[in-house]
């Protein structure tokens, strides 16, 4: 969901900081009190009675219950709870999963599994939104104070809304909020309102949205007070294309007209209805685009919009990669990485502002859901016969989380998910008065595998890091990239997928590749290297737009820009497609011959 919103009202601000900070305080009596609550709402549901029966909740006490609940409920994935929510899509109306009628399902992005699924989104979610944006905003005022009436520079983009069989809404969670009442809300009570009106922002064409939130932007460049989007590549790419036209963007703004390429007709009135001729402006970012150019648009963020405090939006976990091209844009101004929160429920709000993305911890909201975490461990490195990532132990309540120990999040929602396990593990960093400040490390599956061998997105993550740092001897530089385990051909083995800006030899592409083999340390994957039963790993670089053609894949398919994380590690067909398509040259590891 989008992060946005600045809490100028600074009493209103304390007010909700202070609320958190008592809630924190008695976390482990606010997460008994929340099953309770949860449990009382969907008391009755037929998911429910088919594990608890006819249990009398008001009968039992909340540690006792919440003992009960635990021990009677199972853990779930997806996939056990989709036969129900298909059943609401198909137009069931009995209680299956809430006593609420369920009118709106969210779509989950789609690129972490490779489809698209539906989520439960009642009134709740809106509310948990906009809630956890005005504790976030109240935390980023106290160090990033901003002015009363000024603007958000947000690329934010709806997604089109369809009906289900059933007739219920379903679309994104982004565009369900976009939509919500909540939405208006939050801009009308901070008197902060988002450059762009809402017909850009539901105008379901992303390239016409990204050249509007750009003009607007620009128009207003004096009043933007922070950047922002849902993820940091949404910002990356924006600016990638803010390259290509400025010159277009500053015509614009001269003459107050607006491109041809806009012709969504309800989007070009409501621009032109906005925009007036500038030539004094347009001169001015003319100028200090000729010298951005020059500077390969470092500092671009200051130059064009000189009273922006910050770069807002989720910088971590897939996001990681992107920091260093955000950096170059951002120079000087901070990048403050945005709540931490799944299209399942939110999680945890950052309340270290200053801290660098890398850094940053989410506390946990304990009013949100109720939160299990589920105790992960290595393997053993003598392991021969490796069936999953890591080791579990039984899940543990909130209360009982340990600093060091890394666990999977499993969630209990007033939407309707019970034991819901989300696939995201994460590492106590802390604690925030009573509730545990998480570090989010990576999605549980999404690991490269062949046999004995197991890397998570994190080590992929490192490995790229350290093989693209050896780009810099040709001057060039690593737009994106994802990953494959190749078990079709024998022996199998890994392949990179780089798409690259600038030219470089084959002999440094050789050294990339060869750094990024040695520098997987799972030992499985070291053995299993020295004894050839895992080849070389092959480095593929891809033609100039392939990740953007893999972008448009995802979008054609019902994914908001917003929502867009590029997969690190793919075995979707039509993305393998795309890929080996576009490859242009193959690169072999010599790290072991």
């Amino acid at each position: 969901m989008e992060p946005a919103v600045v809490c100028n009202n600074q009493s209103n601000g304390d007010d909700i900081i202070q609320w958190f900070e008592d809630v924190s305080e008695n976390a482990e009596l606010v997460q008994t009190q929340t099953l309770r609550r949860i449990l009382e709402l969907n008391w009755g549901v037929e998911y429910l009675k088919k594990w608890l029966g006819d249990v009398e909740i008001d009968e039992v006490d909340e540690c006792a219950l919440e003992s009960l609940y635990t021990s009677l409920v199972p853990l779930v994935s997806h996939a056990d709870l989709e036969p129900y929510i298909q059943r609401i899509a198909n137009g069931d109306s009995a209680p299956l999963l809430t006593q609420q009628p369920m009118t709106t399902l969210s779509l989950s992005s789609g690129t972490t599994e490779g489809r698209q699924k539906y989520v439960p989104f009642t009134r709740h979610s809106a509310q948990t939104t906009l809630q956890i944006f005005r504790l976030a905003a109240a935390y980023r005022s106290r160090v990033y104070p901003t002015r009363e009436g000024g603007k958000i520079l947000e690329f934010i983009y709806s997604s089109k809304q369809f009906k289900t069989r059933g007739g219920l809404t379903a679309g994104t969670a982004t565009t369900h909020y976009y939509a919500s009442q909540e939405f208006k809300i939050k801009q009308e009570t901070t008197k902060s309102f988002t450059c762009s009106p809402e017909e850009v922002i539901s105008s379901g064409d992303n390239k016409q949205a990204t050249y509007c939130h750009l003009l607007l932007g620009l128009f207003f460049s004096d009043h933007v007070e922070f950047i922002t989007s849902t993820f940091a590549y949404s910002i990356v790419q924006s600016f990638v294309t803010f390259e290509e036209l400025w010159r277009d963007l500053c015509i614009d703004i001269r003459d107050g007209s607006l491109s041809k390429r806009i012709n969504v007709p309800k989007v070009r009135k409501s621009v032109l209805d906005i925009i007036s001729p500038n030539p004094k402006l347009a001169s001015k970012i003319e100028a200090a685009c000729e010298e951005l150019e020059d500077l390969d648009w470092f500092g671009l963020v200051p130059k064009l919009w000189p009273n922006a405090k910050y770069v807002y939006s989720i910088m971590t976990g897939s996001m990681q990669p992107y920091l260093k091209k955000l950096r170059r844009y951002a120079a000087d101004v901070p990048l403050v990485s945005a709540e931490y929160g799944s299209t399942e429920s939110w999680i945890g709000v950052n309340v270290d502002p200053c801290l660098p993305p890398e850094d940053v911890t989410f506390a946990v909201v304990p009013t949100f859901s109720y939160f299990e975490f589920i105790p992960l461990y290595r393997h053993e490195q003598d392991c021969n016969l490796a069936v999953d990532d890591f080791i579990e132990d039984k899940p543990v309540p909130l209360s009982q989380v340990k600093v060091g120990q890394q666990y999977e999040i499993v969630l209990t929602t007033f939407t309707g998910l019970y034991r819901y396990r989300l696939g995201d593990v994460v590492e106590v960093a802390g604690f925030h008065r009573g509730t545990p400040k998480l570090n989010f490390i990576c999605r549980r599956k999404l690991i490269l595998t062949v046999n004995i061998d197991k890397n998570t997105e994190k080590d992929l993550q490192i490995v790229v890091e350290r093989g693209s740092q050896l780009l810099s001897k040709s001057r060039a530089e690593l737009i994106d990239f994802t990953s494959h385990a190749d078990v079709v051909n024998q022996p199998g083995h890994y392949i990179i997928y780089w798409e690259i800006k600038g030219d470089v030899e084959d002999m440094v592409l050789g050294e990339c590749c060869r750094e990024m083999d040695a520098s997987f340390v799972d030992h499985g994957y070291v053995v299993s290297r020295r004894s050839n039963s895992i080849g070389p790993l092959e480095l593929r670089i891809v033609e100039k737009g392939t990740f953007k053609k893999i972008l448009e894949y995802f979008i054609g398919n019902g994914s908001a820009l917003s929502q867009f994380k590029t997969p690190r590690c793919t075995s979707n067909n039509v993305l393998l497609s795309i890929l080996n398509l576009c490859t242009i040259k193959r690169v072999y590891s010599t790290a072991y011959a």
